[in-house]
């Protein structure tokens, strides 16, 4: 999980981390206000000098950003740090309080909804348990769950007299959410409606809040990018293991959702050459928490121990046990062919399960990519996801916080250009 005393840990000293530069050039001030606010959030807190030298903006510049960004309650001043020499330093932090977002997940077995402050940290939670999203019953259960987070938003703030400042929500939710009914299970009536349905245009009607949308794996991915291993990686694939195991892609620091916002569709992948009278079968069908269940299942072991420690206990380890060997070696030939095609450095994994489950599953993956010829392409390296659970539904409280402070869209989400010439 994030820190919650430092959700966004400094950034390394790397160039490939380094924040978006800022222009001295009149009519950048927005721009350049948010190259303030992206500075701070990848460095944490900065004397004004320090966020000149790394934004290339003028000292002048900067303070009158900064002293603008303070009235407007977006940063706060910290302690001044003395024993140097000269005039103490006084470090610039975002204000937590600045700004607040909801980030909506709709899961195929789960709903979760987060009130997000503008550090990333989690306020307030809602979730719902179900055998399958009913497209009928949901978005109502949804909006109930967004009005206990701003009620819980109000609460917060009418002692402190401050305006709520909600930017938002952000939909995390799979673009295939009616798909795969044979292995799911979900009624075909029910998995239609879901192709019809605008979810995130019927919560904007509702709420009177801007939505944002993306695919649940590509808004984990954003939130381990922005808040965990993916501040240090470069180009990794990211991978959610849940009830279906889905991934994200991270090109050059930068969030890549592809043409169709679907890259990293890892769970799409095949695992064998279709022949005659046989079908090909997919990374989901191997490597997904569904397949653990119905393994309790087929055992008559409570099938919810999939997500916690119990696992790894009696009587179900036997059954995680085989499990793991399946899932690792599927895993391991997916990412092999991940690394063939887009010359990656790191793989990201994460899901739902307990950590030691999932640091099992990524051991014994490490060791199924032993058994490939690496000859001809890298081999990656393999790292645990560090937000957990909460990936999806802080990834999509993210988006509208982004959409309002990033200095581009692009920063996170790889923009239409032609979009953006438009507006």
């Amino acid at each position: 999980m994030v820190n919650p005393d430092q959700p966004f840990p400094d950034a390394p000293s790397s160039s490939s981390r380094r924040p978006p530069r800022g222009s001295n050039q009149n009519g950048m001030r927005q721009f350049n206000e948010r190259v303030v606010l992206q500075a701070i959030r990848l460095h944490g807190e900065l004397p004004k000098a320090e966020l000149a030298r790394v934004t290339g903006l003028s000292t002048q510049t900067i303070s009158m950003i900064v002293n603008a960004l303070l009235d407007e309650g977006l940063l706060l001043k910290r302690e001044p740090l003395r024993g140097r020499i000269g005039q103490p330093s006084v470090p610039i932090a975002l204000d937590p309080e600045g700004a607040w977002a909801i980030g909506v997940k709709v899961g195929r077995q789960h709903a979760d909804v987060l009130l997000v402050d503008f550090l990333g940290r989690v306020h307030h939670r809602e979730g719902l348990p179900y055998a399958w999203p009913d497209p009928e019953h949901l978005p109502a259960a949804l909006l109930a769950m967004i009005r206990r987070c701003r009620e819980a938003l109000s609460a917060r703030m009418l002692p402190l007299d401050r305006p709520e400042r909600l930017c938002g929500i952000g939909v995390a939710a799979p673009l295939s959410i009616g798909g795969w009914t044979g292995l799911f299970g979900m009624p075909e009536a029910q998995a239609r409606t879901w192709e019809t349905l605008d979810l995130a245009g019927h919560l904007a009607t509702a709420t009177g809040l801007p939505v944002h949308a993306a695919k649940d794996t590509v808004a984990a991915s954003l939130a381990e990018l922005v808040g965990g291993e993916g501040r240090r990686l470069r180009n990794f694939l990211y991978i959610f293991v849940d009830t279906f195991s889905g991934g994200g892609l991270v090109l050059d620091s930068r969030l890549h959702p592809g043409a169709h916002g679907n890259a990293g569709a890892i769970g799409s992948m095949p695992l064998a050459v279709p022949g005659a009278g046989t079908a090909s079968t997919q990374l989901l069908g191997a490597a997904s928490l569904l397949n653990l269940q119905r393994l309790y299942e087929t055992a008559r072991i409570d099938p919810s121990a999939a997500l916690d420690e119990r696992a790894l206990e009696p009587p179900w380890h036997p059954h995680t046990q085989a499990w793991l060997g399946h899932a690792s070696r599927a895993l391991a030939m997916a990412i092999v062919g991940a690394s063939c095609v887009l010359d990656i450095d790191d793989v990201v994994i994460d899901g739902v399960i307990d950590r030691r489950l999932l640091a099992r599953l990524i051991a014994q993956s490490g060791d199924a990519l032993d058994a490939h010829c690496w000859e001809g392409v890298r081999r990656p390296r393999l790292h645990a996801g560090s937000i957990g659970s909460d990936a999806r539904a802080l990834g999509g409280a993210l988006l509208p916080l982004h959409a309002d402070f990033a200095p581009h869209p692009e920063v996170f989400l790889k923009a239409d250009p032609r979009r953006q010439d438009s507006d």
